[in-house]
């Protein structure tokens, strides 16, 4: 479905968005079922939604279209490892736009919402994971600026 662009508002998310913002959360957790044999059967719950709504080292945006929100993402300030260049770097999760309206650029508006949001905090490093499998999600983030830089490796052994 093409989006004019003057239909979207993107606004920071609020404790009345939660029930849809848990809806997407498992949406996505069925997306990446087939990523990872590691995830539990049933409902997961990565982190606490309501969290990044009140915590003051994150930024938790949703994407309205509408007057119906169709996707969600969030920035949070974390620190670094020791031997790393920066002490503090932006890190983005639940990246999330509704399957219909994909292809539409919202995620590159949220996704710059969010750097404009870690850059007002003077921080310039972004990091995020994908799933290496998830070529569709690595080729928008590398659209983004993005470039891959360590892989997880795991092997189970009983």
């Amino acid at each position: 479905m093409e989006v004019n662009i003057k239909d979207i508002t993107i606004r920071r998310a609020a404790t009345v968005d939660l029930p849809k913002l848990a809806e997407f959360l498992q949406f996505l957790v069925e997306a990446e079922r087939p990523f990872d044999p590691t995830l539990k059967e049933g409902e997961i719950f990565y982190y606490n939604i309501a969290d990044f709504i009140s915590d003051e080292k994150s930024e938790l945006l949703v994407i309205d279209y509408k007057d119906q929100i169709v996707g969600c993402g969030y920035a949070q300030i974390r620190a670094a490892e020791s031997y790393q260049k920066h002490d503090l770097f932006g890190y983005l999760g639940f990246m999330y736009v509704s399957p219909e309206l994909r292809g539409n650029g919202l995620n590159n508006l949220l996704m710059d919402d969010l750097k404009k949001w870690i850059l007002s905090k003077g921080i310039t490093e972004v990091r995020l994971q994908v799933y290496h499998e998830n070529e569709a999600a690595i080729r928008a983030y590398e659209k983004a600026g993005f470039k891959q830089i360590l892989t997880t490796m795991r092997c189970d052994i009983s």
